[in-house]
């Protein structure tokens, strides 16, 4: 059974919000690993809670991750938080994210896959819990970097619109060789993408492979 933190049902109220990934991929593939630490340490740093559910057994290398077997319905239901106060992060969603959300909703949810170029709805498995949707426009995001607007959206109050963003990075993995990343991400203050550390590694690593084989 899957461990690493408590699923009790007043645990969402005593932080800023809860954000739960609901893992929906069969596999727990390496860049999902450097994503779901990266979300956890950002949520930790912020005074969130991160909990990753539908997790059948725990993962070693997820340490500093909440990791619950159950699906998010059902710690929605145990955490006894009304569903109107569940926000599933969609981008098919009723309206774009607002800084008004973080008074409306105590939990975001997020699907586990969210970075596939071409996007596939796999947002759809979760869109039937019937929680209200929230867009982060129109591209797709990854999954932390999804976490990441979220968290800045709702928490500092900055606009969707106005999240610098750098599009389609080229990342460096070896000397006079780099990669093109197919998504956009969060601008950090030195101006380069917040990425997931070790991903540039992770890229150099398997640079014998597209990089949408490794995503």
């Amino acid at each position: 059974m899957a461990t690493g933190g408590s699923n009790n049902a007043g645990s969402a109220s005593h932080c800023k919000h809860t954000f739960v990934v609901e893992h929906l991929d069969p596999e727990l593939e390496s860049w999902q690993l450097l994503e779901y630490n990266t979300i956890a340490a950002e949520c930790a740093a912020a005074g969130s809670r991160f909990i990753l559910s539908g997790m059948s057994t725990s993962h070693p290398d997820l340490p500093q991750v909440e990791q619950i077997p159950q699906h998010v319905e059902d710690f929605v239901k145990a955490a006894g938080v009304s569903q109107d106060r569940v926000c599933l992060l969609d981008p098919k969603g009723e309206s774009d994210l607002s800084p008004e959300d973080g008074d409306l909703f105590d939990i975001f949810v997020f699907g586990g896959i969210l970075g596939d170029d071409p996007p596939r709805d796999r947002t759809a498995e979760l869109r039937v819990k019937g929680f209200k949707g929230r867009r982060l426009g129109v591209e797709q995001l990854t999954t932390d970097t999804a976490a990441r607007v979220t968290r800045i959206v709702v928490q500092d109050k900055i606009p969707l619109g106005q999240v610098p963003y750098v599009d389609r990075p080229n990342i460096e993995i070896a000397e006079g060789e780099s990669v093109e990343m197919p998504f956009k991400y969060v601008k950090g203050r030195d101006g380069k993408p917040i990425m997931p550390e070790g991903m540039a590694a992770l890229l150099a690593s398997d640079a014998d492979k597209g990089i949408l084989d490794l995503l």
